[in-house]
């Protein structure tokens, strides 16, 4: 039994892959296995026989006349000839075979062409002297009979069909020299580097010092840049130092000038754009102002038809303090956000992401109802698509209900209400459904267009039939918005965050924010580093319609601001630059709304179809006379409508509405609190306070025929709490007061308040410092004063002093 040699050593030895070793057997014919572990010893020796047999015939023999390479260093080759040994002999190539094996190894005309340029190329970088080819001793095959396997003679037919396979296999290792060889040269052409051979090969020698011979230098000559280049673009205006710098010159230079023409100027001190010019033309500069505005900075692109795509719908809650609006929210998420409210009540605005069923979602946002918030509820209003308007059962429709509806009316989305507290033993829906339609909101089963869901958000009842009709809504509206713009939207509310510093809620309205965008609100700059959403789970990017919380800013923004995206640092900071420049970045007044004195002029100019009023009054009565007196002031030109109007004192709810609508605020009988004064001086609200009701109807009629005139304006001087009452004989009642805010002056004209409500207008008969008379005493001070002719004085009572001026109309 014949030896067995293991697979694994065969090939280790005969450095083969088992594809090879089957192509070897094959050739001498011997069936073979990828498959077999062992091998017959008798069927190795035939191989290596074989084996040595075509290794007689390789064309890789190395050949008199062979160029050797030797790689020395990275990018060094060394080159030498092979000469051949003492008493060896250069074999020839057969005759029968010479012929054959020449056809097979010559190249291709399209290779003998690109030769010689290939030749060329290695000589140049090289930088070998080109000569003539020397010719080369062809290789001489020997013919061999091939060896009998296992002691059998071959026949006749096998000896010619082994003597074939080996010719082929000849042919065929001379064609892969060739192309290893030109692949060699091609490869080792294209990583040749003459400079680094050249560096490798030479010996190092230092640099000799380069001496310079001064007397040929130049001296440094002033050159006048060309005519494109002496061009300074400004916007408006320049300071001096920037001023200095583009016209290369010192600024102390350009101050002499400017101080020679008569202007004190500082270094930092801005000029206008022709004063510039005058400065520049002296140094053959040309000044150009370029007017910047921030829409060319914004960069924003017009939304076509086909860039906006279906979006999902905002909605707003709103209504009365207490009537369910956070439960219903807390019933649609399934959360509970009432028990980590103080009180119970919604201090601030909230926005959160509901998804429904067919992949159907909404972005809620839900504004406080209590009346110190009606700001926030503004706001909310005019970055909504649909507005529920909550009402209790049990409770019906309250101010600050109108107060929403209002708001929601102005800014023209469609409501939907909800009845809430069904569940309630005091609940009457049809009572508030009476009540809905006094203020023009009919249900549609009572044959109006509003729609009116009940529900109860304890019981969770009502809740999917009333989900369903805000999307009904929601669809009929055909909301759109474009994703693929730089993303744009509101800011719900900001605040600063234990450890992330500035954290911003905000709407995105159109685009796409992405995390790394830049963001502009108002003189707010920042970086989105993180976008979450109202469940704490981290997003990459917001697309229309998402409400999200984001963090990376530097300050904390106002509230109500609208933001802007930009991809680019340079842009954003661009667009803050320019607003801190044009000062848009401080507490600028707002651009004064609409008044009486400007009312006909506007007119005459038909840029005005419709005067807006709120009206405020002691008393319902006197609210639907003054009511009454507006709506029948209306013309074909011009229409009058009263947006809201009900009883009480004017507050930051009714001046927030006003600036928002461009309405006229009208005040009988009642005044603004100190709050809404302020606002209404920073708003510009045009507040008109009476107190006879034909003054009304006669401003209103001399304003609409541009006949308005000179008024007397009051001019508030200060107010004053009655905290003590002394009653003196001969004299009356003195009351001693607590003066809260500005001063009480003793000859100004003083009123009465109780309530918000007049009850009395005259002067002062004493004012008093102790025991010493005063002229005026300021804030923080304790004073008593008395009222000429009126002694009916509580504890509680305000009293404020105002002088009266006499103002002409359309005066600022």
């Amino acid at each position: 039994m014949s030896k067995r040699l293991k697979l694994e050593e065969v090939l280790k030895e005969l450095t083969l892959t088992p594809a090879q070793l089957q192509e070897k057997f094959a050739e001498i014919g011997v069936k073979f296995s990828v498959r077999s572990k062992t091998l017959a010893e008798e069927q190795v020796d035939a191989l290596k026989d074989h084996l040595k047999s075509k290794k007689q015939v390789t064309l890789g023999e190395v050949r008199r006349g062979d160029l050797i390479e030797k790689r020395v260093m990275g990018s060094v080759i060394r080159r030498r000839r092979v000469e051949l040994a003492p008493g060896e002999t250069q074999i020839a190539p057969g005759p029968t075979l010479e012929k054959e094996v020449e056809k097979k190894v010559a190249p291709d005309k399209e290779e003998i062409s690109s030769k010689p340029a290939l030749e060329k190329e290695a000589s140049r970088l090289v930088g070998v002297q080109k000569t003539k080819p020397s010719i080369q001793p062809k290789l001489k095959v020997v013919e061999e009979a091939p060896k009998p396997i296992s002691g059998k003679e071959l026949s006749e037919e096998e000896k010619i069909l082994a003597q074939k396979k080996a010719e082929k296999l000849l042919l065929d290792e001379a064609e892969l020299a060739k192309k290893r060889r030109k692949a060699f040269i091609s490869r080792r052409t294209a990583e040749f580097d003459i400079n680094q051979f050249g560096r490798s090969e030479r010996l190092y020698q230092p640099k000799k010092k380069k001496v310079v011979d001064k007397s040929r230098m130049q001296s440094t000559q002033l050159t006048m840049p060309k005519a494109a280049k002496r061009v300074i673009k400004i916007s408006g205006q320049i300071s001096i130092s920037d001023l200095a710098t583009e016209l290369k010159v010192k600024s102390s230079e350009i101050i002499q000038k400017l101080m020679a023409m008569g202007m004190m100027v500082t270094l930092n001190q801005k000029i206008d754009a022709e004063t510039a010019a005058l400065i520049a033309q002296e140094y053959q500069y040309e000044i150009q102002n370029e007017v910047i505005t921030e829409e060319h900075l914004l960069k924003q692109s017009q939304i076509s038809e086909s860039m906006a795509k279906p979006r999902f719908p905002v909605v707003t809650v709103m209504g009365h303090v207490d009537h369910g609006k956070t439960s219903l929210l807390d019933a649609i998420r399934q959360t509970d956000v009432v028990a980590q409210e103080a009180g119970g009540i919604t201090q601030h605005i909230g926005a959160s992401m509901v998804a429904l069923e067919g992949g159907r979602r909404m972005t809620f946002i839900d504004t406080p109802g209590h009346e110190a918030f009606s700001a926030m509820r503004a706001r909310g209003a005019k970055t909504t698509d649909i507005v529920i308007l909550v009402v209790a059962a049990d409770d019906g429709i309250m101010p600050q209900t109108k107060e929403a509806i209002a708001h929601a009316r102005e800014a023209q989305v469609p409501i939907v209400v909800a009845i809430n507290k069904i569940d309630k033993p005091g609940a009457n829906v049809e009572r508030v459904k009476k009540q809905l339609s006094e203020v023009d909101l009919l249900s549609e089963d009572w044959g109006g267009k509003t729609i009116v869901c009940e529900i109860s958000a304890k019981q969770k009842t009502g809740i999917k039939e009333l989900l369903e009709m805000i999307w009904l809504q929601a669809e009929v509206l055909e909301l759109k918005a474009a994703p693929d713009i730089p993303a744009t939207g509101v800011v719900l509310e900001a605040k600063l965050a234990k450890g992330l510093g500035p954290v911003a809620t905000i709407l995105v309205q159109q685009g796409t924010l992405k995390r790394g965008d830049f963001l502009v609100m108002g003189d707010c700059f920042g970086k989105a580093r993180l976008l979450m959403d109202d469940k704490g789970k981290m997003l990459d990017q917001a697309g229309p319609a998402f409400a999200i919380e984001i963090s990376g800013l530097e300050s904390v923004p106002r509230a109500g601001e609208t933001f802007y995206a930009f991809k680019q640092e340079a842009d954003a900071k661009a667009l803050i630059h320019f607003r801190a420049t044009s000062f848009k970045t401080k507490e600028v007044e707002p651009e004064p709304k609409l008044s009486l004195e400007s009312l006909y002029e506007k007119m005459q100019q038909g840029n005005l179809e419709e005067v807006k009023f709120i009206v405020k009054a002691d008393v319902q009565g006197s609210v639907e006379v003054v009511k009454d007196i507006i709506e029948k002031l209306k013309t074909e030109k011009i229409k009058t409508k009263v947006i809201f109007a009900s009883a009480g004192a004017i507050t930051e709810s009714d001046v927030h509405l006003a600036a928002a609508s461009h309405a006229i605020l009208i005040g009988f009988n009642i005044r603004p609190d100190s709050k809404a004064k302020e606002l209404i001086k920073t708003q510009k609200v045009d507040a008109r306070l009476y107190e006879i009701i034909y003054d009304v109807s006669d401003d209103l009629k001399k304003a609409l025929l541009g006949k308005l005139e000179p008024e007397h304006k009051e001019v508030f001087l200060g107010r004053a709490e009655i905290r003590q009452i002394f009653k003196v004989s001969k004299v009356g009642q003195i009351a001693g007061c607590f003066v809260t805010e500005g001063v009480i002056n003793r000859k100004a004209h003083v009123r009465l308040l109780r309530d918000n409500k007049i009850i009395y207008t005259g002067r002062l008969s004493s004012l008093k410092r102790f025991k010493d008379d005063a002229r005026e005493v300021a804030q923080g001070f304790e004073c008593g004063l008395g009222i000429e002719n009126y002694n009916d004085l509580k504890l509680g009572d305000t009293i404020e002093a105002f002088v009266v001026e006499e103002v002409v109309a359309g005066a600022a």
